[in-house]
């Protein structure tokens, strides 16, 4: 968390009369890194909107092909069965 400015300046004042200035600075230094660098990786990991709607367009996409060919197949399933109850039909028809 955030300290503000106030909080701050206290801190280094503490800090640089027990440590030294130098010491102080450095280690203010240190962890204004350490946090930037956190912070930064923290957004790496994070997904946009962009990557987010691309992902949803391959799924989109991906899903309508399915369903292309599920539809193929019904059809072609559709065609056998129609031509087995005929086959059926014509021979009960023949006796």
């Amino acid at each position: 968390m955030y300290l503000e400015a106030k909080e701050t300046a206290r801190l280094y004042k503490l800090l640089s009369d027990k440590l030294g200035s130098d010491t102080t600075e450095a280690m203010f230094k240190y962890i204004d890194n350490k946090t930037e660098r956190s912070v930064e990786a923290s957004i790496k990991t994070l997904a946009t909107k962009e990557d987010l709607n691309a992902g949803l367009t391959s799924v989109r996409i991906e899903i309508s092909e399915a369903r292309t060919e599920n539809i193929k197949w019904m059809f072609l399933f559709w065609v056998g069965q129609v031509g087995a109850m005929l086959a059926m039909v014509f021979l009960f028809l023949k006796k």
